[in-house]
């Protein structure tokens, strides 16, 4: 009842933060310029053979969610970290204590109210997808639960490495890092092409270190014909969710664990 309490109030704190809102807004004017060649792709597609209006139309819409999916990853860290950052700047976190509430049922709480905006946030990315794919006159193909659960790990994970962070660097610095990890973690995904020297032999560590979220990533899923959707088996799905989950469970274990012996006084 606790965490729930918190998750409710954090989830609400989240509505009414005036940078969110802004970002919110720069975000859905950004989108809709970003529709603008959807639109101009389709009245091109007429005069097209179909197969090319499917490729060119299925183009854009990856192109915009490949966008506003990234986007997604960086407000969990962001959320996560300043949930808990704001908290201990303000001082209000010394009253939450006393009520009492543990630390971890504290954190727990706190990245259950991320979960709760990101839930949010995925059920209007996915809506977004088929709508863009219905003003191209297109059909996503894709199963609905698929393009649901993948981002939803995903963001699961980057709030988990943001609150394990964010225990003991500043949210700015927390969230500096998290992108050159997404970065790193990105370039490190094993290819088809041959590596050799000492490149290899620190990617793999790092590859491994790291969290694999282009292997949690709905865009392998988005498609519009059932030509390019790709196949994949209930076992390869449940390996790769178990993956994120897991993942997150591990660096919120260790938020956990360093938050218990952190300051609760204004840094």
């Amino acid at each position: 009842m606790k965490i729930w309490k918190i998750a409710q109030n954090t989830f609400g704190t989240f509505l009414r933060d005036r940078l969110l809102i802004i970002f919110g807004v720069l975000f859905i004017c950004t989108v809709l310029l970003m529709m603008t060649p959807l639109l101009v792709a389709k009245a091109m597609a007429k005069v097209g053979s179909a197969a090319q209006a499917q490729g060119m139309i299925l183009g854009m819409v990856s192109s915009i969610m490949f966008f506003v999916s990234g986007t997604g990853s960086l407000l969990a860290a962001w959320c996560a970290a300043s949930s808990v950052a704001n908290e201990i700047k303000s001082g209000t976190i010394l009253a939450v204590m006393a009520r009492p509430v543990k630390r971890w049922e504290f954190l727990l709480g706190k990245y259950a109210g991320v979960i709760l905006l990101m839930s949010v946030y995925v059920v209007m990315m996915f809506g977004l997808s088929w709508l863009l794919a219905w003003i191209g006159g297109e059909r996503i193909q894709s199963t609905p639960w698929v393009l649901l659960a993948y981002p939803m790990v995903r963001y699961a994970v980057y709030g988990a490495v943001a609150m394990a962070l964010v225990t003991v660097l500043h949210p700015v610095l927390t969230i500096g890092i998290i992108f050159i990890m997404a970065v790193v973690a990105l370039i490190v995904e094993p290819t088809g092409q041959a590596v050799t020297g000492y490149w290899n032999d620190l990617r793999l560590p790092l590859w491994i270190i790291l969290p694999s979220t282009s292997l949690l990533s709905e865009d392998r899923f988005l498609a519009i014909t059932h030509a390019s959707l790709k196949q994949v088996g209930a076992l390869e799905h449940l390996t790769v969710l178990t993956y994120g989950l897991d993942y997150a469970l591990v660096l919120l274990l260790i938020a956990m664990w360093s938050f218990h012996y952190r300051s609760l006084t204004r840094d």
